[in-house]
């Protein structure tokens, strides 16, 4: 017991270094020394305040909605690396699969084939490569070079000044038109021949022959094409209610003779000479008109003149960009194909003359090996009836004069000096150029994204419209009107219909070739290339579809140039229909 108490009394010492007990300060070491429980009872009165806090169902409530609220902040702001905009939102696992190799979209542009030749479907996936779409966005550019700026300068549209369609027919016209409309006793049946486009500039001066004759039009006859076979009628291309309704208070349209003339044998008349004015129509065909009550013409091409009257020049617009409507089946493919083509942004349309027959009819040849140069002078020998160029001109002669076709080599060099990018869309409208495919290696191999409407389409979605040239060039040039930027390789019906159809659009821009200027420089081979495209540029700054007043052309058909008789610059102007 003893030893006990001795112990009970013996203190206790703790060894602690020195630098310890010189860093604590007198207070400190008092502080430990006389309240050690105090100091432990706050800390535990402290720790059990927090947990009964914890335990608190509202406390949980307000943790969990604003972890909720961060979380869905922070995915909001990253969305856009994980997930592609998209026009089909709910199909998103299997981007990659409907990722071409080109970096286009599958979907819009073209539809993979299995061994069987069965086509895959489209719309099932949308989205699935992460790393793909990272990739696109560490390759965005940071900021605008000088090849940028040349890039976005391609697509940059001509200043339109104002222009604006500008239909407004005078009192004389208009009070005319109520006699016109409701004649009972004339006819004008016409018959149009030759492609597309050549049938809807004799359709648009059969309207006008029609007002100046003051007869009723039947629908126009649509002449078999002997080259292409192509047997489609007025009704299987054009919208005729359409055609009938915007012509309603300018000419009479009928589908076919009334029963009171049916078995009228018509005045035929083949031979009517080019450029006639109203008053040779008039002098030459209003009596016969009168008094048999059918006329009956034939070959219109160019038969009326290009100078009339300004209500006629107008009447011309408006069955030209308004009246003349595709029918819905083909209006409704086509668009389908040009938003295809714009799934992916702006997109250049090229119409390309390479078919044999270009060839020949223009006296020029292909450029693509002696070969199918031989093809072209054998078949021009054979039928010299084809030659529509200027027989005593030589090959050489007539490609420095600018009368020949660009071929795909003077394409792709066109397009690089005017600035478009390697990465540009490109819808290629034509036929099946000589030389297939292969006569088109050096656009593509410049130009990876190059379609036609055979590439766009989805499997039958052509076949309704198979072997009906019309209705393919009808395609085409829905396409090509929907484009960002237009270019013709060479001149021609298409072309020019494109021309003025674009100005009266507002001026989208339209690229005429200088070919006749340019080419002296192609065959120079000792140009460096930023001095080539410098002066290439400096020919075509001009020639980008800005407005052409056709006063200044006199003889140049309005639907080409509708500036001044159907378009003005007046902000307050508007189609007057």
């Amino acid at each position: 017991m003893a030893k006990s108490k001795s112990n009970k009394n013996k203190v206790s010492y703790i060894s602690v270094p020195s630098q310890i007990i010189n860093s604590l300060s007198a207070s400190s070491l008092q502080s430990l020394l006389t309240s050690p429980k105090k100091s432990c009872s706050r800390s535990k009165a402290r720790y059990l305040s927090l947990l009964t806090k914890y335990r608190s169902p509202s406390f949980w409530v307000f943790f969990l909605l604003l972890f909720g609220i961060l979380g869905m902040l922070k995915l909001g702001f990253n969305l856009n690396t994980l997930i592609p905009y998209s026009p089909y939102p709910c199909a998103t696992s299997q981007f990659h699969a409907l990722v071409s190799s080109n970096g286009y979209l599958k979907s819009h542009m073209s539809i993979a084939s299995n061994e069987n030749g069965q086509k895959a479907e489209v719309f099932d996936s949308f989205s699935h490569s992460l790393p793909l779409i990272l990739k696109e966005k560490e390759e965005e550019p940071k900021s605008e070079s000088n090849s940028d700026k040349a890039i976005s300068d391609f697509w940059k549209q001509p200043d339109g000044l104002g222009y604006r369609p500008c239909l407004d027919f005078t009192r004389d016209y208009q009070k005319a038109s109520v006699v016109t409309v409701k004649d009972r006793t004339k006819y004008l049946m016409v018959v149009v021949a030759g492609g597309l486009n050549q049938q809807r500039n004799q359709i648009v001066d059969a309207v006008v022959i029609a007002r100046i004759l003051g007869a009723a039009l039947v629908v126009p006859i649509l002449q078999v094409n002997v080259i292409w076979g192509d047997e489609s009628e007025f009704s299987d291309i054009f919208d005729m209610e359409h055609f009938k309704k915007v012509l309603a208070n300018d000419v009479r349209i009928v589908s076919s003779l009334p029963s009171t003339h049916i078995m009228t044998r018509p005045v035929e008349e083949k031979r009517t000479p080019l450029h006639v004015s109203p008053s040779w129509i008039r002098s030459r065909y209003l009596k016969r008109i009168k008094r048999e009550g059918v006329l009956l013409l034939r070959g219109l091409d160019s038969r009326l003149s290009k100078d009339l009257p300004s209500d006629l020049q107008k009447l011309r617009c408006k069955v030209a960009f308004h009246a003349l409507r595709f029918a819905p089946p083909i209006l409704g493919i086509g668009n389908k194909l040009a938003e295809r083509m714009r799934s992916k942004g702006p997109y250049l349309a090229l119409h390309l003359r390479m078919e044999k027959d270009v060839w020949v009819r223009t006296g020029c040849l292909p450029g693509l090996s002696h070969e199918y140069d031989e093809i072209v002078n054998s078949e021009r020998i054979q039928r010299p009836e084809l030659l529509t160029a200027r027989s005593n001109m030589t090959y050489h002669e007539r490609k420095l004069a600018g009368l020949c076709p660009l071929n795909a080599v003077e394409v792709t060099r066109l397009l690089k000096a005017l600035g478009a990018p390697k990465d540009a869309r490109i819808y290629w409208a034509g036929g099946e150029p000589l030389g297939g495919r292969e006569a088109l290696l050096p656009l593509t191999r410049e130009f990876s994204h190059f379609y036609n409407k055979e590439d766009l389409a989805l499997p039958g979605e052509l076949e309704p419209f198979a072997k009906r040239a019309s209705v393919m060039a009808a395609i085409d040039y829905i396409v090509s009107e929907n484009s960002d930027v237009f270019m013709p390789s060479h001149g021609g019906n298409m072309g020019h219909a494109l021309q003025g159809q674009r100005a009266y659009a507002g001026h989208k821009k339209y690229i005429t070739p200088d070919k006749r200027h340019m080419l002296p420089y192609f065959l120079d081979s000792s140009l460096p290339e930023v001095e080539f495209n410098r002066i290439i540029k400096e020919l075509h700054s001009d020639s980008l579809g800005q407005p052409d007043i056709r006063i200044s052309k006199v003889g140049r058909d309005v639907t080409k140039y509708p500036i001044p008789e159907c378009m003005c610059s007046d902000s307050h102007a508007h189609p007057h229909l």
